[in-house]
């Protein structure tokens, strides 16, 4: 599904100087369905009673999502561009890790869908989000 050319080394060097890379996501894996990121539960991602930010969590799929998208358009004439998201909040972390997976529910010519999931480090559901995004002609 994704470009075979598609490498975690280029996904990483593509967020520097980033949301992604301020929050201290990485991604980590990239499958025939789905791409898998990481983003630690620390200072830069938890809120004042120290547990996971439910906006860090959004930050994370989003980003996970958008990324998704682009490795599928012609990044010549297309942009990959956030419509919809929406998050359920199922558990609270403290620290480690957080996991996310992206996988498609519909990709068309106008709109993709993702599910996206995530897990602490012991692979229990944090949060799970729908993402819509747009895709967009370059002007």
């Amino acid at each position: 599904m994704f470009t075979p050319d598609l490498s975690l080394e280029a996904l990483n060097a593509f967020s520097t100087d980033t949301l992604v890379s301020h929050l201290g996501i990485e991604f980590m894996e990239i499958g025939a369905d789905f791409i898998r990121a990481r983003m630690p539960v620390d200072s830069r991602t938890v809120q004042p009673f120290r547990l996971l930010h439910g906006g860090a969590s959004v930050a994370l799929a989003e980003s996970l999502g958008s990324v998704a998208s682009f490795a599928l358009v012609d990044p010549a004439r297309q942009n990959a561009v956030g419509l919809e998201i929406n998050a359920n909040h199922l558990r609270a972390v403290r620290g480690g890790y957080v996991h996310a997976t992206a996988r498609p529910l519909h990709i068309g010519r106008r709109t993709h869908v993702w599910d996206i999931r995530i897990v602490d480090d012991e692979d229990r559901l944090v949060c799970v989000c729908r993402f819509t995004v747009a895709i967009v002609e370059r002007e």
